[in-house]
């Protein structure tokens, strides 16, 4: 089976839920919509205290170019627009709504009938991507219809689609290619058609079998589609180590990937792209994974975007005693500091860890095993960037290529002294991506 050729790691398994079906979450009372759910400037709001919404309208649209529009998830009043804290502590322009019954717009097309003919142009896709406030739902939270509004002498050629799903303990990707294959095929073939291209592959690893059966089952009606099994190997489902794995081009330093002709799409992101483009849905919930080793009931739940947090956490069976609650996976993710904050297009996972499990090991003097840089898929070194880092060797950290790295865990994961390789190198990012943000200001 194929894979990427660069370092990586090889985590244990833990799909806890991934024989779960997806169950759907019953609504909050009262929600909070952070208007920063996406890469870029927050979204700007539409509507004033008093309003009343209702499912799928409008509330804040995107400010600039990179930026996302935002939709109510439920149907209530507007109680207040003010800055809230976001899951992560950190504060964020937010609009209050008071949940009051679920009426919908009536434009949705709420059906469980599967539409596969599209009659729009690429354009028109692209445009009604944008409207429904699509970002990736891989992680990344990128606007879509950014990504998809490719400028010559740039050409798409081939669309590459992530059901890797290779972070320890997640299992809402496979859930949903189980759940809604159809449906996530002819996103496929919208985003094909909206790039203009006529090969798609989707790249799932080999512990879905079932998902990779399913999908290659309904296959053989769409066009250009190839389902492609991949050997597990963690971090596949990076953009530029699932283009290497599906069709062995490496992305350069500081390029992105169409700049070896690929555009990478999560199954996720394709889902809602179907129910955005035939069916008029915007992007107002999403599938998110609960799980934990010692969790009473790990599960994959359809849930709208402002729930909180700790709706999720009562659903899987409560916290029996001190847990750290992580945002995504063990590898990627960050804690949680609030769990009373809402969910929003970033949230994938809400994995819940036993404290004692979760604790750091006392650090140690570091031994140059080297560890770090055979894991490292982006061909980093990253003792040397983080021992630059807290030397605050600015200069040495931007020439060590530190903008390239991924933050995928690996260094961290296979230090055997136990060292924050992965904090001092996000330090290193964020002061470097600083300095070159001020440098291309004074131009």
């Amino acid at each position: 089976m194929r894979t990427f050729k660069i370092g990586g790691v090889h985590p244990n398994d833990s799909k806890l839920s991934s024989d779960k079906s997806i169950e759907t979450m019953p609504l909050p009372e009262k929600a909070v919509i952070p208007l920063s759910q996406h890469i870029g400037a927050p979204a700007t709001p539409v509507v004033e205290k008093g309003a009343h919404v209702v499912v799928g309208q409008l509330i804040a649209q995107a400010t600039g170019f990179m930026s996302s529009n935002i939709h109510s998830p439920y149907s209530g009043t507007i109680e207040k627009i003010e800055v809230a804290k976001d899951a992560w502590g950190m504060p964020c322009p937010s609009i209050f709504i008071n949940v009051e019954g679920d009426e919908w717009d009536e434009a949705i097309d709420r059906s469980e009938k599967i539409n596969r003919e599209c009659k729009n142009t690429p354009e028109e896709i692209i445009k009604k991507i944008g409207d429904a406030g699509i970002v990736g739902l891989g992680g990344a939270c990128f606007p879509t219809h950014v990504k998809l509004g490719i400028r010559p002498p740039a050409k798409a050629e081939v669309l590459i689609v992530n059901g890797v799903e290779c972070e320890p303990y997640l299992t809402c990707d496979h859930r949903l290619m189980l759940e809604h294959g159809e449906e996530l095929l002819i996103g496929v073939t919208l985003i094909m058609k909206a790039i203009n291209v006529e090969r798609a592959i989707i790249g799932i690893e080999c512990n879905k079998m079932d998902a990779i059966e399913h999908l290659r089952e309904l296959a053989v009606r769409y066009f250009g589609i190839e389902i492609m099994p991949l050997k597990m190997h963690y971090p596949q489902g990076g953009e530029k180590q699932l283009i290497d794995a599906c069709i062995g081009r490496q992305v350069p330093s500081g390029a992105l990937p169409i700049a070896v002709g690929a555009v990478v799409q999560n199954v996720a992101t394709c889902y809602a792209v179907y129910e955005a483009v035939q069916k008029n849905k915007p992007l107002i919930e999403r599938v998110v994974t609960v799980t934990g080793d010692e969790v009473k009931n790990p599960c994959n739940l359809r849930v709208r975007f402002g729930t909180p947090l700790q709706m999720l956490v009562d659903k899987a069976g409560g916290l029996p005693g001190e847990y750290k609650i992580i945002a995504g996976g063990p590898m990627m993710g960050r804690a949680f500091s609030n769990i009373d904050s809402p969910t929003s297009k970033r949230t994938s996972g809400v994995l819940i860890m036993p404290r004692a499990k979760a604790k750091r090991q006392p650090e140690e003097n570091c031994i140059r095993c080297a560890k770090c840089v055979s894991a490292c898929p982006m061909g980093l070194e990253p003792y040397l960037i983080s021992t630059m880092t807290e030397m605050k060797m600015w200069d040495g950290v931007e020439a060590a290529h530190v903008m390239d790295c991924i933050e995928c865990g690996c260094c961290l994961y296979t230090c055997p002294a136990n060292r924050p390789l992965l904090d001092y190198i996000r330090m290193g990012k964020q002061t470097v991506g600083g300095i070159i943000r001020g440098r291309a200001q004074k131009k």
